[in-house]
């Protein structure tokens, strides 16, 4: 488990499932306009299940780390942070990808978050560099990695397929001042 003042991250298990769902539900409208298209099942408790082992066993095989943002206070899952797309050999490399329930939203959860998971890339899996896109118009996401350290490095031109649109992505990258 990985602390900070307000918020821990530990691995989603499958006894959090309903509480993901929940929280993917309740906040639909609000993620839908930053997230790619989901199936027709996304949205059920049985697809929770079905991706939670998913990242316990990509977890497993040091490809990706998906972890519940909970709040300590009451031990509310508000939302999930990631790391995926790991590259070993010379790249050394993730990417993270985050989303907090909207009525927790500026309350520094996310950026308490983010800095816990730096940290653990850099400290635990001696990582070189962790690598975020956000759509431009996400302000809010975007100062979040700002605050973390990331540094803007370019636009990624129509970069990834959101709501049947490809969009563009500001590309964002911290470094491991470790390395």
């Amino acid at each position: 488990m990985l602390t900070s003042d307000n918020v821990y991250l530990r691995q989603l298990k499958l006894s959090d499932a309903e509480n993901l769902l929940q929280l993917l539900v309740e906040n639909k409208e609000f993620f839908e306009p930053f997230s790619p298209n989901r199936s027709s099942n996304y949205y059920s408790l049985e697809k929770q299940k079905e991706l939670i082992k998913t990242w316990e066993q990509k977890s497993k095989e040091n490809i990706k780390y998906q972890f519940g943002i909970f709040l300590k206070k009451n031990h509310k899952l508000l939302g999930t942070i990631s790391l995926f797309q790991i590259n070993r050999g010379p790249l050394q490399s993730a990417l993270i990808g985050y989303y907090l329930d909207q009525k927790n939203n500026g309350n520094g959860y996310t950026t308490e978050a983010v800095n816990l998971v730096i940290d653990y890339a850099f400290r635990t899996l001696s990582l070189h560099r962790i690598e975020a896109g956000v759509m431009p118009n996400n302000i809010g996401s975007i100062r979040v990695l700002e605050k973390a350290g990331f540094l803007k490095e370019g636009i990624a031109k129509q970069n990834i397929k959101i709501n049947d649109r490809w969009e563009n992505h500001q590309v964002l990258a911290i470094i491991n001042p470790n390395d």
